[in-house]
């Protein structure tokens, strides 16, 4: 039973950040959609469809211009003491943060793509993204950590390989990903 509790709270962990994202911008956008689409009815007698989508994009990316303000600063701060309240509501938070600052952040941390063989036999490679050069808080100094993320999917692996078996590359990061991610069938 113990077994099957924690396989059930690491799905949580998986689906939850996920689920909730979903419903949340569910819930946002049907909410000013309709409340857009009432009060520009109620003006001009015509509905707009599509209005509350437009109008989630501006406001998401006048929040993201507002937060890169110093006056963001201090609601920053605050937030990360009410997260510290709340253990899990921390972890995934963060976590989701992590990930799209991967992606989408001043940070990028995608931007190392690199071959690693990974049998010596048969002289096979993939390609997978240096994520970490120091693993010396792990006690892993000749490790390297790299991630393989997976064909057609949105998931990956995450590797600690020696570093002598990692080949930089010299290819534009997102060149990388889409010809990983498409499977090998885009060019590169």
């Amino acid at each position: 039973m113990k077994r099957i509790g924690r396989y059930f709270l690491q799905g949580l962990l998986v689906v939850a950040p996920l689920g909730v994202t979903a419903y949340v911008v569910y819930v946002v956008f049907k909410f000013i959609d309709g409340l857009l689409s009432e009060w520009i009815y109620s003006f001009l007698m015509v509905r707009i469809p599509g209005l509350g989508l437009v109008t989630i994009f501006l406001l998401i990316t006048l929040l993201g211009f507002i937060t890169q303000s110093i006056l963001f600063r201090p609601v920053k701060k605050l937030m990360t003491r009410i997260l510290k309240q709340f253990p899990l509501l921390k972890v995934i938070y963060s976590s989701i943060q992590d990930l799209l600052s991967a992606f989408v952040g001043k940070d990028k941390k995608f931007t190392y793509p690199v071959l690693v063989r990974v049998n010596n036999i048969s002289n096979l490679h993939k390609l997978g993204f240096l994520t970490q050069k120091d693993l010396s808080r792990l006690g892993k100094t000749e490790l390297v950590a790299v991630y393989f993320p997976h064909s057609y999917n949105f998931s990956g692996e995450l590797f600690l390989v020696p570093s002598g078996e990692v080949t930089p590359l010299d290819l534009p990061s997102a060149e990388a990903m889409k010809f990983i991610v498409s499977g090998g069938v885009t060019h590169i």
